[in-house]
């Protein structure tokens, strides 16, 4: 499979080419976007009607000589992986309050995107031009791939964020950096404790259609934290306006029928110690009893995450990308990129 993963990402760039342009040389000294040299970075290409749509999450590394390093997971329509296990139970004490009583999430092994408990699948260089507050970068690949950046800074000037003006292969992106090494993460109980408001916006394919939203409200104070798994969080969001309801999916159990579950199970877990990553699962528990099972094994959202840390080593949110991939179908997939962040 990692070899399927590799020559895709090979194939990715001979399909989706533009011609070459003239490129200006790497600056000997040259100055970081935004002052930062390592940023976590999420990035798709995202077509309607298209099955050939793919996202990327992880980190570009600039250094004052002009050259960036990235190293990024791909998953690609093309090349639809099965979800894959994590390792982690959350256990039956991990609590949260429903209308006023306590409601159990189900203590189920959580699930990522496949490929993402591993190696990234691409690491490729490049060199980079910065004008103004605008970021320029070729890739050193066999074809021509070029991004520009918008570089927007924080208030505080402990974070800066990239906003994606153009692409010759993506579609949508964000990106957050600062000074703080790659093995810098925060604990969940940092992600559960931070004291600002996060919140998600996202660009997503889904059958067939893109659709965009922000400013989503994302409720991390409500999660909370297992007894005897502390890198894991849980919440069972009791219901649901607009998922989990009779017409999505859950003709017996959902939202509008007599039982009216419309509830939906999320687990947040870390996937590493030693870099950004973490993950994120949810599902509508209706579906999950539409077909008499206890964890639920159909079309889950994976939505592997990278934390966003600050120059002062603060949690702020996460850049992420879903890659929901349909056993059945490719119309049925779900691919998304997204920021979950108080700087947006």
């Amino acid at each position: 499979m990692r070899a399927v993963r590799s020559i895709a990402a090979a194939a990715l760039t001979l399909l989706l080419t533009c011609a070459a342009a003239p490129w200006p040389a790497a600056a000997s000294t040259a100055a970081l976007p935004g002052g930062k040299a390592t940023y976590v970075v999420s990035q798709g290409h995202l077509e309607a009607g298209s099955s050939q749509n793919w996202v990327r999450l992880g980190s570009y590394r600039f250094a004052p000589d002009g050259t960036v390093t990235a190293a990024l997971y791909l998953w690609w329509q093309r090349h639809p992986e099965a979800r894959q296990r994590t390792g982690t139970t959350p256990d039956s004490g991990c609590t949260t309050k429903a209308g006023g009583v306590q409601s159990r999430p189900r203590t189920c092994e959580v699930l990522t995107a496949g490929g993402f408990t591993g190696a990234p699948d691409e690491n490729r260089t490049g060199t980079y031009t910065l004008s103004g507050d605008v970021v320029s970068i070729r890739w050193n690949i066999a074809q021509t791939w070029t991004e520009q950046w918008s570089v927007r800074p924080s208030p505080d000037g402990t974070l800066a964020r990239l906003d994606l003006k153009h692409s010759t292969l993506a579609t949508h992106g964000y990106g957050y950096g600062s000074n703080a090494a790659l093995g810098t993460r925060r604990a969940m109980s940092s992600v559960k404790a931070f004291p600002g408001a996060l919140r998600q916006d996202l660009a997503s394919s889904a059958g067939g259609k893109i659709v965009t939203s922000s400013g989503q409200k994302f409720a991390h104070a409500s999660f909370r934290t297992c007894a005897s798994t502390t890198w894991c969080l849980t919440y069972l969001q009791p219901s649901s306006t607009g998922a989990c309801q009779k017409s999505g999916g859950c003709p017996n159990y959902g939202g509008g029928t007599k039982a009216n579950v419309s509830s939906i199970q999320y687990y947040l877990t870390k996937i590493s110690n030693s870099d950004r990553r973490d993950t994120l699962w949810h599902w509508c528990t209706c579906l999950a009893m539409e077909r008499g099972e206890f964890c639920y094994t159909g079309n889950s959202h994976v939505k592997p995450l990278m934390q966003i840390i600050d120059d002062k080593g603060a949690f702020r949110g996460w850049v992420g990308a879903e890659a929901s991939f349909s056993p059945s179908s490719r119309a049925a997939d779900m691919l998304a990129v997204f920021r979950i962040t108080d700087f947006r």
